[in-house]
């Protein structure tokens, strides 16, 4: 989760920073050493080049070659909404002009078969922009568009990008819709890069809308020091000393049986641990159906930040208590009000929150890499935390949120996500990409929900002169029921739902239920807020 780098970023570095804070003891200079050891850098490939002095092919990883594993072919979708109607050769110059600079946009994925190794090279080819630009020519007149832009992203989810060009496509869909002017979807395979590394990659062919020679910003992480810590009595005695240092060793303590907690979890969710049955999970025997529906909704970034506010938490914990609001409404409406057999008290309810180990480079510093024509190579580098979920009802709709700051508080002071990703390394190590892929389809098949976001840009953005309205990226080929993609934009948060389309036949149903759901939750934030007040 990512919606706030402060204290939400699940970063190796961040990780060192906790423990150093629990324990000021020691060497400062082994714990100098010990951080610059586990922080996870951007790749830089150099080029490689043969005896004519010609660039040779270079290897694809082995967690971007497992994307390519049957029944993990996952491609990213980066759904865009438009103030203005496309101009398609503009938007196919900006393209080109910068996305094309980045090696993986101009590069095939060929196995090679020369050594017989069944591993896969990144070739360097020339990009024709045609082949990659697709504009579907659909009859809307007096039809619904919402429902044909659904319908549109829904078939990219049953074909892959021909294996003879780069693996990105730019697909233009000029018809209005009650979100926007036009909507665009920019599918790439996710051994491109994972979602930070690919916002990134993407936010650099933008440009501010009030001042179109800048490049847009990203949030930073604030320097606040909220620790509870340190003593309020400036007076070092040793009584004092001994039982500050107590209460570190305490925590890291704590620490440390969390981290072991959680990793066992991991193991154990993709070795045998099941969610409940329920309907949101696929029934023993169930055949995954190849198409996938999606989905959005929009709201409002400054009412998610007056509910944090209201409820001391954070932005993550806010957009957490609304899924859970979320699906506990569309569970008793569908299956408890309809007088159903199901009764969801009890059950084990699960969601496998994927999370970004590598710090993002920066926008301004990828486009200046970019011009530079410096090979600087963002792959996939993630974790992954397994967070539970309370499917209930309350009175009180402020309750989603509050359970949501309880466990999102233990998983802080954790290194789960971390340790996921070395589990992962170990059996890449072990098993090859082919064992690492079938551990990685487990643990979404095993769960619930898998869940991601992605913080956006601060700021309204152009590209080309077309205005951005939103952006909601997710995916297709993820071996889960449901996804949910969560992004911010300027003062905006969109909601990216997607799902198997046999798990969740009513799919924009469940998109209101997120969207009522918030305005439940800020209702009982104002009523709070009043109740204070007199």
């Amino acid at each position: 989760m990512a919606l706030e780098p402060s204290n939400q970023q699940y970063s190796p570095s961040s990780w060192v920073n906790q423990i150093s804070s629990l324990l000021n003891i020691g060497s400062s200079l082994d714990m100098e050493r010990g951080r610059k050891k586990m922080i996870l850098k951007p790749i830089l490939i150099s080029k490689n080049l043969n005896k004519n002095g010609e660039e040779e092919a270079v290897l694809l990883s082995p967690t971007s070659q497992m994307f390519h594993e049957p029944d993990y072919n996952v491609y990213v979708l980066a759904i865009m909404g438009w103030k203005v109607p496309i101009e398609v050769d503009a938007m196919k110059a900006e393209i080109q002009r910068t996305m094309l600079k980045h090696p993986r946009f101009s590069s095939l994925q060929v196995m090679d078969e020369i050594n017989g190794s069944g591993k896969m090279r990144w070739v360097p080819t020339t990009v024709n922009m045609d082949d990659h630009i697709i504009v579907p020519q659909i009859a809307h007149d007096n039809m619904d568009t919402d429902k044909l832009v659904e319908e549109d992203i829904s078939s990219l989810s049953t074909t892959n990008v021909d294996m003879s060009k780069p693996q990105w496509e730019f697909h233009v869909l000029n018809m209005k819709t009650s979100h926007a002017e036009a909507t665009s979807i920019f599918r790439i395979h996710h051994s491109i890069g994972d979602g930070t590394s690919l916002m990134s990659l993407l936010l650099s062919c933008f440009r501010t809308t009030s001042d179109p020679t800048s490049l847009p910003t990203l949030p930073v992480s604030s320097s606040k020091d909220k620790s509870s810590l340190s003593l309020s009595n400036n007076k070092k005695t040793i009584w004092s000393l001994m039982w500050q240092y107590l209460i570190k060793f305490w925590l890291l303590i704590k620490f440390w049986f969390n981290t072991v907690v959680d990793v066992f979890l991991f193991i154990a969710t993709a070795l045998f641990l099941k969610d409940s049955q329920s309907p949101f999970t696929a029934t023993r025997g169930y055949k995954w159906s190849t198409r996938q529906k999606y989905t959005y909704r929009t709201i409002s970034l400054d009412d998610i930040k007056f509910i944090k506010n209201v409820t001391d938490c954070s932005v993550n914990d806010v957009v957490l208590g609304i899924t859970q609001a979320a699906m506990s409404r569309y569970i008793h409406r569908r299956y408890v009000e309809g007088k159903r057999k199901f009764l969801p008290e009890g059950m084990r309810c699960r969601a496998n929150v994927i999370v970004n180990l590598r710090p993002a480079l920066g926008v301004q510093t990828l486009a200046e890499t970019i011009e530079k024509n410096v090979k600087v190579i963002q792959g996939n580098c993630i974790g992954f935390v397994i967070f539970p979920l309370t499917i209930a009802q309350f009175s009180n709709p402020l309750d989603y949120v509050r359970k949501s700051k309880t466990s999102m508080d233990r998983k802080k002071h954790s290194l789960g996500s971390l340790c996921t990703f070395y589990v992962s390394k170990l059996f890449l190590k072990f098993f090859g990409f082919k064992g690492a892929a079938k551990l990685a389809k487990r643990v979404p098949f095993q769960t619930t929900l898998a869940m991601s976001n992605v913080i956006g840009q601060l700021e309204e953005i152009s590209c080309a002169g077309h205005p951005l309205v939103f952006v909601a990226p997710t995916c297709s080929g993820y071996p889960t029921g449901i996804m949910v993609h969560v992004c911010s934009y300027a003062k905006k948060l969109t909601f990216a739902i997607a799902a198997d389309e046999g798990i969740i036949p009513d799919l924009n149903q469940l998109g209101d239920d997120f969207v009522d759901s918030f305005m439940l939750i800020k209702e009982a934030a104002l009523s709070k807020l009043r109740t204070k007040a007199d």
